[in-house]
């Protein structure tokens, strides 16, 4: 567990500096410490089989995917977003479940409880087994399961 916790820290600190860009720590020793819960999500969309709580921080916004047994991309996420694959670059960290992506390419990635994965656009991606799956994503969940209407 302290391992998983040290592992998920380190990607929030990369994420950040990566995100936020150089001017991040001079403007954080200016600003206050922040802190946002995903029991009290900024936003929240349902889809078929699943959801996404948003939250945003340091300027970067940060979602955290619920995937039900039987959701896959695209059955439950292309019509909404009218293109063949997941065009939203992820890099995630993997809470709960069994996750299988394949890149548009042909690759095979499986997720797993405390992994980590970066995923550039071009894939499908779905749950395997009975459980649940959980990401923290901290790349492209700005406009995941997003409507055009809601643009």
């Amino acid at each position: 567990m302290k391992k998983k916790i040290a592992l998920f820290t380190l990607v929030c600190c990369v994420l950040i500096s990566l995100k936020v860009g150089a001017n991040w720590k001079e403007k954080q020793l200016k600003e206050k410490a922040e802190k946002v819960s995903f029991s009290t999500p900024a936003e929240t969309r349902e889809f078929p089989l699943g959801k996404v709580d948003l939250v945003s921080i340091g300027g970067a916004m940060l979602g955290k995917a619920t995937f039900q047994p039987g959701w896959k991309w695209s059955t439950s996420i292309k019509e909404t977003a009218k293109t063949n694959s997941c065009l939203a670059p992820h890099f995630q960290y993997h809470l709960a479940g069994h996750l299988r992506i394949q890149m548009d390419d042909g690759q095979i990635i499986d997720c797993f409880p405390g992994d980590v994965s970066l995923l550039p656009e071009g894939h499908d991606a779905w749950v395997i087994g009975n459980e649940p799956v959980v990401v923290v994503d901290f790349q492209g969940m700005l406009d995941y399961a997003k409507s055009n209407t809601n643009k």
